[in-house]
């Protein structure tokens, strides 16, 4: 996963893929600061004041995870439910357990293709002949971050 040493950008870590590539993962309870962001079309308009206000409030409680996970939970067009992992619970902050089983699978590319990639995972779920529950979404890298790196990786993570 991802771990400080490989944050070459000072901002998001670069993605281990073969960590998340057709994974079978299992989080029990693992902790996550859990935040909103208003969205039109599922366009985050003000990702980066939360996160910027999230990470603050995590870093002022030491509460950083080893691994940088941001889910997503894209709930409506309108907003979209961020969960921000974390190794303690951060004062102030609505927090969330998250467990279950998950199927992960990367994408590489722009996020015009989401109704694609959302596909795809929904026929590799099927073709392990498990059922999903829930999709989350880790968008790896922030714009900057994806052309710097020159790759832009989305993992879809379904609740199975």
């Amino acid at each position: 996963m991802n771990t400080p040493e490989n944050f070459e950008t000072g901002c998001c870590p670069r993605l281990n893929v073969d960590a998340w590539q057709e994974k079978e993962i299992h989080f029990e309870n693992k902790l996550f600061l859990k935040d909103h962001v208003t969205s039109i079309f599922h366009i985050p308009l003000n990702f980066g004041k939360v996160m910027e206000r999230d990470m603050a409030m995590i870093e002022k409680a030491h509460a950083q995870s080893k691994e940088q996970i941001v889910l997503t939970d894209e709930k409506s067009p309108w907003g979209a439910d961020v969960y921000i992992a974390v190794e303690k619970e951060v004062p102030k902050a609505e927090m969330k357990k998250i467990s279950g089983t998950f199927l992960t699978k990367v994408f590489e590319g722009p996020y015009t293709k989401m109704g694609k990639y959302v596909e795809e995972m929904e026929s590799y779920v099927k073709s392990k002949n498990k059922e999903i529950k829930k999709l989350y979404f880790y968008y790896a890298y922030c714009p900057s971050c994806a052309k710097a790196y020159g790759k832009n990786y989305i993992v879809i993570l379904a609740k199975v």
